[in-house]
């Protein structure tokens, strides 16, 4: 049995169905010149919720469904640092009842090659119980133009 698994590789614009622009900050930097790897995480929320939100899917302060993040990865394959333009490629690998699994692709503006790439999955949930719901109707559609 080979427990092996093959070696990530850089992904192209091509395989991401919607782009993002990102702006680097001075504080995203760490001590060795480049983005810090936690900023990158934050990257992937940020350009999967402001899409939700701007296609209308998602309310943060009102709406009855929220999504909690129970899983999240990254490879990285490239640097980025401050001042440069990121653009985040994001797409949907897998869409449940109540769950999705995002794919996001990091790039440096105008590069073909992913510089970073990698998945959360939300968890989508009753802002008050915090139980899992079904995708609301709206989330669900705007969900499948990602897939």
């Amino acid at each position: 049995m080979n427990t092996q698994t093959e070696k990530p590789r850089p992904e192209r614009r091509s395989a991401y169905k919607a782009f993002r622009p990102i702006s680097t900050r001075w504080m995203d930097n760490d001590v060795y010149g480049h983005v810090n790897n936690v900023v990158y995480y934050s990257w992937f929320d940020t350009a999967v919720n402001a899409h939700l939100i701007e296609q209308g899917a998602l309310d943060i302060h009102q709406g009855e469904t929220i999504g909690l993040v129970i899983e999240t990865q990254c490879n990285y394959f490239a640097s980025l640092a401050f001042p440069q333009a990121v653009e985040a490629g994001i797409r949907v690998a897998r869409l449940g009842n109540s769950s999705v699994r995002y794919e996001v692709g990091l790039f440096a503006e105008g590069e073909e090659l992913a510089a970073a790439q990698g998945h959360f999955v939300h968890v989508y949930v009753d802002r008050q119980t915090r139980r899992p719901v079904t995708l609301p109707e709206k989330l669900r559609t705007v969900l499948e133009t990602l897939a």
